[in-house]
Formats: structure tokens, C-alpha cells, sequence
């Protein structure tokens, strides 16, 4: 018996599972006339929605006999399974064994190692019946290790049971039944099938959109009953190239396809917009939701689901360079100081020429470094730019031009920007006419950008 059982103790970290908040969208919602709540289950333990089932998961074994004492659960999981399992175990006493394909950050790997579990990784761009597949491997342990529980997530039927039993009936108590429309990212079909399920034996109608990466072949089956080829995405977490027996589609009415883009620009923006740090799959949430909401009525209530927490991420999507080298950086997100940074070897960030210097010294500069503009300056300050097009016109015209100094040939001061702005105000701007910006802070230039520092940038 418990010492002091006054006292507001849990016994494990498996009593902090569920309960999760419903917060308001506020920012990213504008055009969306319904009511838009977040279930935020990265706050759960393990930082997913996925706490939720493995415990569930684990007991249902024990119950049946499948799982004894020094026993061995097997899994084959994209990470948070995987968390939520692992933590269990390590509470519970067994050894744990997860398959992963090699497409999962590498922070995934490392909490599910920390946690005391062993993981394989497997090829992604496998079929789901190839023997490399983490599907095939993970059964293949199984068969090998005495005393080992495949927890199949894909298709153990405690999985939608544990929403139908906690997330369902929090959503129900959170809105009070108000609930109108319940938007969530689709991968095993637990979630949906269980808290959808619950939800529409409280009132019929109640929408249930499930939102579908691109590559993944659930939204083609959902409206087709036809299984098509499953192709490569980036997104983690969610979608499928199997139909899983977990997934019950008599529960969806509607299902949203978004993309990998999509995905991880929403993820950036719920956590800059609205302090939510999801994963990519809570993207994909959010970016189905503002799509499939656009129709829904000002008393409406939408429940957008997010499974997890994006601290699992910062190697990939929330990385500015990661996002850029898989052409997924927007823009708008990208910083004329980014494309300086990054300016091919040996040419300087900014060269510049006095007033008074002669026309030979600009020509000079301009054969030396390979480029094609430079600021002149006078008394500090840019008054002027020296460039190739007009220079080389000029002294091929009159030759005695390149004895003069160069404020009697320049033109006018390049536009200027900040390397604050955006890279898209300097394309706005770049032109035949505007063959470069200066970059200043304040009176002081730092650098310039020509259309192809920006071609260089973007090949790199």
C-alpha cells in the first residue's frame, strides 16, 4: 500500500496519457467561418497521440496470453508507436525491438534508443511485401525471437478501440457536443476509426475528414476501392502503401490530399503563427483543415487533430537548409542575408569603388572578381554604381575614358533592401534595367545581389 495516499502522486508516467487540450486556432484561421480547435496530443508523455494505444496495446497481449513475463514486443513503427510502446516497457519490464524505415529523422531513432528499445532500419522505397520492407523485417524477428509479441499496430484491433475508449469521449466532453467536423491525418486508421466511431454514435452528423499525403494510396482506395501503386513522400508519420484492417472507412465521409510542401510550410507556420511546435503530420492536419473548412457555417465547431510534437523534426523540416536542399523552402522564407552567406568562393559580398578613383580601377576590379556591378561611394555614402554593360561601352567608344574618374560615368544608386527582406522583393525588383540591389543596413552597404548570385544560390 501506498504511503501518504493524500497526497496528488501518480504512480507511472503511463497516468499522464490523454487529457489533452483543445486550443483555439487564432491566427491561421482567418476565412474559415467555423470555430477551429486544436487537439494538441503532443503534449501527451511520449509526445504523440500514439501514448494512447500502446499501453492499450500491451495490456489486450497480456490478457490473451500473446505477452509474458521477459517477454519481447516487436514493432514495426515511423517513431511514436514506437515512443509510446517503449515507454510502457520500460515501465512494465520487457525488452522492446522497433523496425524504422531510413527515412525517419534520426532524433526518432535516438528517443526510442534512450528509452532502451533496439532499433533495425529498413529501406523506405521498398513494396510493403518486400522481405527489406520494416513490415516483413519486423515479422521476421518475431519468428526468431522466443517470446515475442508483434504489437501490429496495422492491424491489432486495440488500436482504434483506445480512441474510441479516450480520445472520442474527451473531444465529446471538450466541445461538449458541439462538434461539428473532426479533421485528422490518416496513416493506421486508428485514430480516425476510434474517435470517429465514437463521435458519430453521439450525433450522426458529424463530419469526419481524414487527410491523405500525396504518394499515399488511402484517398484513392477511399473513393474507389481500388488499391494504386504508392509513390515516395517526405512527410513522416502518415499515409499508407496498405490498406491496414485497423483503418474502418465507414466512419470517413470526407478525405483531403495535401502535399509534402503543404505539410511542412503549415507545421512552420503553426509554430511562428500560433507557438504550437507540431510534426509534419500535424501539418498535414492543419493544411487539410484549412481546405476542407472553407464551406462550414460560423456556429460550426472543428476539431483539427495534431499527433505530435515537432521537437522530433529540427533535423528536417523546421531546418531551413534541409527544407531548401528539398526544394520545399518558400520564398518568402528565405532572406537576401541567406543568399550573401552563401555567395560562390572568392567573390566578396560587397566591392566598392570611391568617386574619385579613375574608370581603369572599376574596369580592373570588375575583371578580377568576375562580376558586373559596383557601388560608388563618396564620403561613405553610395552615390552612384560603375557597371560592366556601360563601362565597357563607354572605353570601347573612348579610349581616354579610362583615365577619368568614375563619378563622371556612373549611374544611378542600385535599389536597395535590407538583408532582413525577402529573397522575393529582389526578384521583384531584379530586371534588365535592375541587374542588381544594393543590400544595406541602414546608410551602410554590406553586400550585393544580382540575378545570378540567386540562380548560384538556388543550384547549390
Amino acid at each position: 500500500m501506498a504511503r501518504h495516499a493524500d497526497m496528488e502522486v501518480l504512480d507511472s508516467i503511463l497516468d499522464t496519457m490523454g487529457n489533452t487540450p483543445l486550443i483555439r486556432l487564432q491566427k491561421l484561421a482567418k476565412g474559415i467561418p467555423a470555430d477551429v480547435l486544436l487537439k494538441v496530443e503532443g503534449m501527451n508523455p511520449g509526445g504523440s497521440v500514439k501514448d494512447r494505444i500502446g499501453i492499450r496495446m500491451i495490456r489486450a497481449a497480456e490478457r490473451e496470453g500473446k505477452l509474458g513475463p521477459g517477454g519481447t514486443i516487436v514493432e514495426c513503427t515511423s517513431g511514436n508507436t514506437g515512443m509510446g510502446l517503449a515507454i510502457a516497457a520500460s515501465i512494465l519490464g520487457y525488452r522492446a525491438i522497433f523496425t524504422m524505415p531510413d527515412k525517419m529523422s534520426a532524433e526518432k531513432i535516438n528517443l526510442l534508443k534512450a528509452m532502451g528499445a533496439e532499433v533495425v532500419v529498413t529501406p523506405t522505397a521498398v513494396p510493403p511485401d518486400s522481405p527489406e520492407s520494416y513490415y516483413k523485417v519486423a515479422e521476421r524477428i518475431v519468428r526468431e525471437t522466443p517470446g515475442a509479441f508483434h504489437a501490429n499496430q496495422y492491424h491489432n484491433q486495440s488500436n482504434p478501440q483506445a480512441h474510441y475508449e479516450t480520445t472520442g469521449p474527451e473531444i465529446w466532453r471538450q466541445t461538449k457536443g458541439h462538434i461539428t467536423h473532426f479533421v485528422v491525418s490518416l496513416g493506421t486508421g486508428g485514430t480516425v476509426s476510434g474517435t470517429g466511431r465514437y463521435l458519430k454514435e453521439q450525433n450522426p452528423n458529424v463530419r469526419v475528414i481524414g487527410v491523405d499525403p500525396e504518394g499515399s494510396i488511402l484517398k484513392d482506395y477511399f473513393e474507389t476501392k481500388r488499391i494504386v501503386e504508392a509513390k515516395p513522400y517526405k512527410v513522416e508519420g502518415i499515409g499508407e502503401d496498405m490498406i491496414p484492417s485497423t483503418m474502418h472507412f465507414q466512419y470517413i465521409d470526407e478525405v483531403v490530399r495535401v502535399g509534402d510542401k503543404e505539410c511542412f510550410v503549415a507545421a512552420r507556420a503553426l509554430a511562428r503563427e500560433e507557438g504550437i511546435l507540431g510534426g509534419g503530420s500535424c501539418g498535414a492536419a492543419l493544411a487539410g483543415a484549412l481546405k476542407a473548412l472553407k464551406h462550414t457555417k460560423p456556429d460550426d465547431v472543428a476539431v483539427v487533430l495534431l499527433p505530435d510534437t515537432g521537437e522530433r523534426y529540427l533535423s528536417k523540416f523546421y531546418n531551413d537548409e534541409w527544407m531548401r536542399d528539398n526544394g520545399f523552402l518558400e520564398p518568402e522564407a528565405v532572406a537576401i542575408g541567406d543568399v550573401l552567406a552563401h555567395k560562390r568562393a572568392g567573390v566578396p559580398a560587397l566591392l566598392t569603388l570611391a568617386a574619385d578613383r579613375p574608370v581603369k580601377e572599376a574596369i580592373e576590379l570588375i575583371r578580377e572578381h568576375g562580376i558586373s556591378v559596383i557601388p560608388v561611394l563618396r564620403d561613405g555614402k553610395v552615390v552612384g554604381t560603375a557597371t560592366e554593360t556601360s563601362l565597357m561601352r563607354l572605353v570601347f567608344e573612348n579610349p581616354e575614358m579610362q583615365h577619368a574618374p568614375v563619378a563622371e560615368v556612373m549611374e544611378g544608386p542600385l535599389p536597395r533592401l535590407t538583408p532582413k527582406d525577402s529573397v522575393k522583393a529582389a526578384i521583384r525588383l531584379l530586371s534588365k534595367k535592375t541587374p542588381a540591389v544594393l543590400v544595406a543596413v541602414g546608410d551602410n552597404p554590406v553586400g550585393i545581389l544580382t540575378s545570378f548570385d540567386l540562380i548560384d544560390f538556388v543550384s547549390h
